[in-house]
């Protein structure tokens, strides 16, 4: 079968690339832009780093802000009918994944009125037309959701999340600056760093993986774990090397799929609020060891990209164990926890197992699975 890339018609990459956002709408010839960006940004001044642009060219548009860390459901609902009020003919997401995931849900409904539900969108969405236009501007260096097929939507009624895949829904252009990112705080910039680096090391590991990805999610790998540490003391070479670290992340993944440890913390996200980045942090190491018996072969050049000393002379068990260790450094070293004590409930164990193998991106995991493992994995991390 043939493998397929989906990447952005146009992507900027850089300090300044904010610039391209009012050329690229008015090249085309839009003539009102549907800003989606979460309050905080707003509030900070974040947000107006490109509404400022906007202003100063007298580009009409309407700012649209009820959307929460995790969007769900309603937010979705609410942007819909916002955007369909505004008269807006494009939209430009700012944010981080909870604006850009809420704007690709907008953007696809409003073409694709049949979905006004969302819980219809869930797994592979048969929609047929494209979202609306739409410019994913990143605030955060970790969820690459600028150039993904995919997005996340948590239904609060059933208390999980659900992943949407469709092709229609990837931003027409990207616009990755690292100074939209400078901003983010040091706790935030660690989970979403680390959420970048569970997306490379998944989407390696996948059952899908090809040779395309692997060259994205090995340089991805490379470069989040020379560069994670110091975006997170704020360097401008770190702020750079994870925004692009983390979009190459996104190249992989987004067409070859991730694994249990974003099937189980997407449940966590759903029922604590725990922030993804964490929780996949926290799972990844646990994972890795779940998974090394069929995918430890593929380790060591995990290792080898995050510059593990002296691996090509290992063993491949030897191999495999340094890699984990290096992940379980890289997550101290920028203050993740190590463990879900304090978070996950007993209670709870069985229907977040049940919920995370239901999830998307289970079937991608290297080892087949099942709710009583995956249950087990969680017991492991109380």
């Amino acid at each position: 079968m043939a493998d397929r890339i989906v990447l952005n018609t146009i992507s900027y990459h850089g300090k300044g690339a904010v610039e391209n956002i009012l050329p690229e709408l008015t090249g085309r010839g839009f003539k009102k832009a549907f800003v989606c960006s979460d309050p905080d940004l707003i509030k900070f001044g974040v947000t107006g780093k490109v509404t400022g642009l906007l202003d100063g060219a007298g580009f009409p548009y309407e700012v649209y802000s009820d959307i929460k860390a995790n969007p769900t459901i309603e937010n979705v609902q609410h942007g819909v009918a916002a955007f369909e009020k505004s008269g807006a003919d494009c939209i430009v997401a700012v944010g981080g994944g909870s604006a850009m995931d809420t704007a690709k849900a907008i953007g696809i409904i409003a073409t694709n009125p049949e979905f006004a539900d969302v819980r219809s969108l869930e797994g592979v969405a048969p929609t047929t037309n494209h979202a609306v236009f739409t410019i994913a501007v990143p605030t955060t260096a970790g969820t690459a959701a600028e150039v993904t097929i995919n997005y996340v939507i948590t239904d609060v009624e059933k208390k999980r999340k659900f992943v949407c895949v469709d092709t229609h829904d990837i931003p027409e252009v990207a616009v990755v600056d690292p100074d939209m990112m400078s901003t983010m705080p040091k706790s935030l910039t660690a989970a979403t760093g680390m959420d970048a680096l569970t997306h490379a090391i998944e989407g390696y590991i996948t059952k899908g993986h090809c040779a395309i990805s692997d060259m994205f999610h090995l340089e991805a790998i490379r470069l989040i774990s020379t560069h994670l540490r110091g975006a997170v003391e704020n360097t401008p070479e770190g702020r750079e090397g994870m925004a692009l670290g983390q979009y190459i992340a996104g190249m992989g993944f987004s067409n070859v799929g991730l694994g249990i440890v974003h099937s189980m913390a997407h449940g966590l996200s759903a029922l604590y609020d725990t922030p993804h980045g964490v929780a996949c942090a926290i799972i990844l190491p646990t994972g890795l060891e779940y998974n090394a018996p069929v995918a430890g072969e593929r380790y060591r050049a995990v290792g080898r990209a995050m510059g593990v000393e002296g691996i090509d002379g290992m063993t491949d068990e030897d191999a495999a164990k340094a890699t984990i260790a290096a992940v379980k450094q890289l997550s101290k070293d920028v203050g993740i926890p190590t463990d879900l004590k304090g978070i996950l409930k007993e209670e709870d164990v069985q229907f977040l197992s049940e919920s995370a193998y239901a999830d998307a991106c289970c079937p991608g995991n290297p080892r087949d699975t099942s709710v009583e493992e995956i249950a087990e994995l969680y017991r492991s991390l109380m």
